[in-house]
């Protein structure tokens, strides 16, 4: 398991000092999020065949399209939907009577920006933990299944491209991260 970790935790370390070699482009948003909601969800699916999760989009049809580097923007989509999906499923696992693992990707054009979301009804982060969350090689993983470095890596991406990654949370309940980008 250590050495799983330390080779993930070398590759991803290669991923966040790489220098961005693609281009901004103009980019239909909620395509790419749909996309990579797709990748994200059928990944997680060929893992777990018992993955039982509803998956919900809220699109904004007047976006139209920004100019980005989609394979950046794309990596830290695909980083928040895969916690996105961890996150509920280990609540799943704890087999809350009624519960029904929901995870929703949502487009809204409003101030000049463009703000992409990613809910989840899952555990939540506790507020002690918020604060470290977007530190490189932080992670509330088992030993084995996280490098801590996929929301450090999406946090740097974002603010590469002028925006800012912010994230909401109730403990227990839910939580919501929203990156914000400009047009």
């Amino acid at each position: 398991h250590h050495g799983k970790r330390a080779e993930s935790i070398v590759k991803g370390m290669l991923q966040h000092s790489q220098s961005s070699g693609g281009v901004k482009e103009p980019t239909d948003i909620n395509v790419l999020a749909a996309e990579y909601l797709r990748l994200a969800f059928h990944g997680a699916k060929a893992k777990q065949k018992s993955l039982n999760t509803t998956i919900e989009t809220d699109f904004d049809p007047s976006i139209g399209k920004v100019k980005i580097i989609p394979q950046e923007i794309g990596r830290a989509l695909l980083n928040l939907i895969n916690n996105a999906v961890y996150a509920v499923d280990e609540k799943m696992k704890q087999s809350p009577e009624g519960y029904e693992p929901t995870i929703t990707v949502g487009t809204r054009k409003a101030d000049g920006n463009v703000k992409i979301s990613v809910s989840d009804n899952g555990r939540g982060i506790p507020q002690n933990l918020k604060d470290k969350i977007f530190q490189p090689f932080f992670t509330t993983k088992p030993t084995g299944q996280g490098t801590g470095l996929g929301l450090s890596l999406s946090y740097d991406i974002v603010k590469s491209h002028g925006g800012t990654l912010s994230v909401e949370s109730k403990e227990g309940e839910s939580t919501i991260f929203t990156m914000q980008l400009p047009i």
